[in-house]
């Protein structure tokens, strides 16, 4: 059953005040990796509280507790649990997003300032921090709850929304979150949910809509090492001791090789390999090498073979070096030798890994090859955060809905997809309500999520709010 057409109608003609909503929900720069930013995080818990008070949807701001994040100790932001509707005789689906968003400085490459939403008229690209990862798809809602409020149309199902402020800090807090709610059954904000629905991933390219059904999940580490007491002189001290960074950038230059393969022991091994039936899913999107080069700016795709590149995105664990802590990166030439360095790195994980099983492994492994460097510095590796990969039923009707209204809107069959990033709180939702989860994208593949300059095209965020109240109607009408 499609949306009604004056549905669609009121969309197009509001669009400009859509838009808006997206701008007032960008200014605030909610980074929750940053102890600097938490009161910008909380602030936009309760801008995103009073717009769903303000459109009919009961809610509770739920204080998570307390975490300790660059040595203080610091309050979560509150997380949002809603409700709108409760009529016996229609499907209940759950919501959820996150309003927190990636650290940005317009000294990092940012063409615009990140925390202003700017038009490109040109292009038709809404840029600003936040825009597609996941502000966007969350003033998508707003904007069904709002269209539908205008008309005086009743919602064809029950809503419950679930809303977070540390997605890109780990989801903390969460996870307990979920599992107590759903302990209390009748009592429970998630009391007789259906499925759930995820907007906070992008389409494979620019042309083609699709639903992801699998994520990988993540193991995020810090490598530490350290030895003087203080940073040294490496004219009076250089190769008189033992230098961490010497010592880091060997170990970690033994994580991974060039062409990814990883070169922990254990980690690649524990995934079987695809045969030729499987292999035939990969060729057939409508996905190239050169799509993902255009996304990523250059000609530097590890494979010239389809199914190995999309594989190694979408099925395969990948090791990506991230960063290095304490080290001299400024202009001109400082000839300092740091007293303790950290690098970061991390491991996205499929099916059958978990960051149990995988964890060990890794530690295991650097202390063995610090061991073999024969140094006097001192190692130690945390684990920061992690999630478990996660794969859903795609015969469910939650799918099939989400299949016709992505027909309905774009006109187009989408692809169906399994995606390189982590979503810890899908796997949550899918073992704790033992329903089925959905991931219906508003973005495209080149959005730049955690990058300079992200963007969500204009007409994705028009097109992608009919797609989310469409695909409330076709679920509703749904045999389940």
């Amino acid at each position: 059953m499609p949306a009604p057409a004056q549905f669609v109608e009121f969309v197009d003609t509001h669009a400009d005040k859509f838009i808006q909503r997206l701008a007032d929900a960008v200014a605030i720069p909610s980074v929750s990796g940053e102890a600097g930013r938490r009161e910008d995080v909380v602030k936009m818990a309760h801008w995103l509280n009073g717009q769903l008070n303000s459109l009919g949807v009961t809610t509770e701001l739920r204080d998570l507790g307390k975490h300790v994040m660059d040595g203080q100790e610091l309050s979560l932001p509150p997380a949002i649990l809603g409700r709108m509707g409760d009529d016996p005789k229609k499907k209940t689906i759950l919501i959820y997003g996150h309003f927190d968003v990636q650290p940005a400085f317009k000294s990092d490459g940012w063409d615009t300032e990140p925390f202003k939403l700017v038009i490109d008229s040109k292009t038709g690209r809404l840029i600003g921090r936040g825009s597609t990862d996941d502000k966007g798809p969350i003033m998508g809602w707003l904007n069904v709850l709002e269209t539908h409020k205008s008309l005086g149309l009743e919602l064809p199902v029950n809503l419950r929304f679930c809303f977070e402020g540390m997605e890109e800090s780990g989801s903390e807090g969460l996870d307990d979150l979920i599992v107590s709610e759903t302990k209390k059954g009748k009592e429970g904000w998630f009391d007789g949910v259906d499925c759930v629905c995820i907007s906070d991933n992008y389409w494979l390219n620019d042309r083609t809509p699709c639903l992801t059904y699998g994520l990988r999940g993540l193991s995020y580490f810090k490598i530490v090492v350290q030895g003087p007491a203080r940073d040294l002189h490496s004219g009076m001290f250089g190769r008189a001791v033992h230098e961490p960074m010497t010592d880091l950038i060997a170990l970690m230059s033994k994580l991974v090789t060039p062409d990814g393969k990883i070169l922990v022991p254990g980690v690649d091994e524990m995934v079987p390999a695809a045969d030729d039936e499987e292999k035939k899913i990969y060729n057939s999107l409508d996905y190239s090498i050169a799509d993902v080069e255009d996304a990523v700016g250059g000609k530097i795709a590890i494979s010239a073979d389809k199914a190995t590149v999309l594989m190694g995105r979408m099925r395969m664990p990948s090791l990506s070096l991230h960063g290095i802590e304490g080290a001299f990166y400024g202009a001109g030439a400082k000839t300092v030798i740091p007293a303790k360095v950290s690098g970061k790195f991390s491991i996205r994980l499929v099916p059958p890994q978990t960051p149990d099983k995988i964890n060990p492994l890794v530690v295991k492994y650097l202390e063995s090859e610090f061991a073999k460097l024969n140094s006097k510095n001192q190692l130690s590796v945390e684990c920061l955060h992690g999630g478990k990969p996660w794969v859903a039923d795609i015969k469910h009707w939650n799918y099939e809905a989400a299949i016709k209204a992505t027909q309905a809107v774009y006109k187009k069959q989408p692809d169906l997809t399994r995606e390189g990033g982590s979503i810890p709180v899908t796997l949550t939702f899918a073992e704790s309500l033992g329903v089925n989860v959905l991931l219906l994208p508003m973005g495209r593949g080149d959005d730049g999520a955690h990058s300079t300059n992200e963007k969500l095209d204009r007409s994705n965020y028009i097109e992608g709010t009919k797609l989310l109240g469409t695909y409330l109607y076709e679920a509703a009408a749904i045999s389940a």
